[in-house]
């Protein structure tokens, strides 16, 4: 990578050729263009002397020498009929027709006739121009041809000129960008020094530049953000304390997976080895199991999409699919998957109303799920669940939560590790608390450590 001034400098010599050859090019073409209107407007002038002379002088070939020897133009007579009849460079007799030249057939129609060639009989280009003239009552028409050379000596001469010019120009200008870069450079590497500073510290620092706005905007910037930069410092504890926890619960996002999973599977387990056991099970029997047993395929199914939604159930970007829902015949449904798991394990349904409501069903069962599967995880005698009128309520004789932690359970990884609670209330309690909020209901939570724990949902 290169430094600032040798970029200046391969910038200037870039600029230098590109200007030199376009400068060069344009001048060429003008001057090329102005040379051959004068040589024309000559070779005319020339053309109407020789006019004069044709009146008097018959003898045409020495005529055209006599010219070419004064004016070195090249001169050719041609007649009518495209023959040469009188030639200054070359013996007359060896020359084709020239009925069909350009200049020619321009001169035929209109005054004068014009073209620029390469000549094969002198080997140059040449500006050809022709005029039609009547001489003893036939028509003839002199041509004189003036060679091009003479415009690229003269464009060479010029050229060494600009050159030369654009020479000194150029080295002037180097002189000027390199004493600018060094001081752009210095202004950079002020810069650059300022930054290596930033990176190495932990506190605010200052710098300035009054070189041009520009720098002056770069340093004030520079300021500011040295200034942000060290106010994050001083937040970056408190972010690495929640880094560190977000690391320890990788592992409990694990055991909350298999905790989610572990229900279903046991269905599908049980009902599929007692199908494989019992050989002599009858078809109903079977036909149930089987039942079952796709039942809860679909609902691991449901499961994994309710992980991946997990996300947007703590957003609120899930769409609900609202159906009626029976509490009772959803409850039932519950407690038998339930069971399998727990079969002496008793779950006492108390209906004091009929409670029928608009919820997303796959939801919901998975919000009493947990909440139910919770009250048995964590005692040992019978479970209640009371059916109001606008509430469910999940009632267990279990070991309780601390009332200081009562208010944490529903937060996402939080475990109350000091009663041995594994991590289905880390994400379980969690999911139970979007899902019920998502549906514009409230869970209240009332736990005495050692004696239970009550879960209640309002139905609004």
């Amino acid at each position: 990578m290169l430094k600032l001034n040798f970029v200046f400098l391969k910038k200037f010599i870039t600029l230098f050729i590109v200007l030199f050859i376009s400068f060069g090019f344009i001048a060429y073409i003008w001057l090329k263009n102005l040379y051959i209107d004068e040589i024309k407007n000559d070779i005319i002038n020339n053309i109407k002397l020789i006019e004069i002379f044709l009146n008097k002088e018959q003898d045409l070939d020495k005529l055209v020498k006599q010219i070419r020897k004064k004016i070195g133009y090249r001169v050719t007579i041609i007649n009518q009929d495209g023959v040469v009849i009188a030639e200054s460079n070359k013996d007359k007799e060896l020359l084709d027709n020239h009925k069909n030249r350009p200049e020619i057939l321009q001169a035929s129609i209109k005054t004068f006739g014009e073209s620029i060639r390469y000549s094969h009989t002198i080997k140059q280009d040449l500006l050809y121009v022709a005029q039609k003239i009547s001489l003893n009552h036939k028509i003839i028409f002199i041509r004189m041809a003036s060679s091009l050379d003479k415009i690229n000596n003269y464009f060479y001469n010029l050229a060494m000129k600009i050159t030369i010019s654009l020479i000194i120009f150029f080295i002037i200008a180097i002189i000027i960008a390199m004493k600018l870069s060094q001081e752009i450079e210095d202004e950079t590497n002020k810069i650059l020094k300022f930054l290596n500073k930033l990176s190495k510290q932990k506190r605010a620092s200052n710098i300035s530049s009054n070189y041009s706005v520009e720098f002056y905007k770069i340093t004030k910037i520079l300021t500011k953000v040295s200034q942000i930069l060290a106010k994050r410092d001083k937040q970056k504890a408190k972010y690495t304390a929640k880094l560190k926890l977000s690391n320890r619960q990788k592992d409990d996002i694990i055991s909350a997976i298999s905790h989610e999973f572990k229900n279903p599977i046991a269905v599908i387990s049980g009902y599929t080895q007692t199908l494989i056991e019992e050989e002599n099970i009858n078809s109903s029997m079977s036909n149930k199991f089987l039942t079952k047993i796709y039942s809860n395929a679909n609902k691991l199914t449901q499961m994994i999409d309710r992980l991946r939604l997990s996300v947007k159930l703590e957003e609120n970007k899930h769409n609900l699919n609202l159906t009626n829902i029976n509490t009772i015949s959803l409850l039932t449904q519950i407690i038998d998957d339930l069971k399998i798991t727990y079969p002496s394990r008793e779950i006492i349904i108390n209906q004091n109303e009929v409670l029928n409501f608009q919820a997303d069903e796959t939801l919901i069962t998975i919000a009493l799920t947990n909440i139910i599967e919770n009250s048995l995880k964590y005692s040992y005698d019978d479970i209640i669940i009371n059916i109001q009128n606008s509430s469910i309520e999940v009632i267990d004789k279990g070991i309780g939560i601390k009332e200081e932690d009562i208010s944490k359970i529903t937060d996402k990884f939080y475990r109350v590790s000091s009663n041995s609670w594994n991590n289905s209330l880390g994400i379980g309690l969690s999911l139970v608390k979007n899902i019920i909020q998502l549906h514009n209901f409230t869970l209240d939570i009332q736990s005495q450590e050692n004696i239970g724990s009550r879960f209640k949902i309002n139905i609004k």
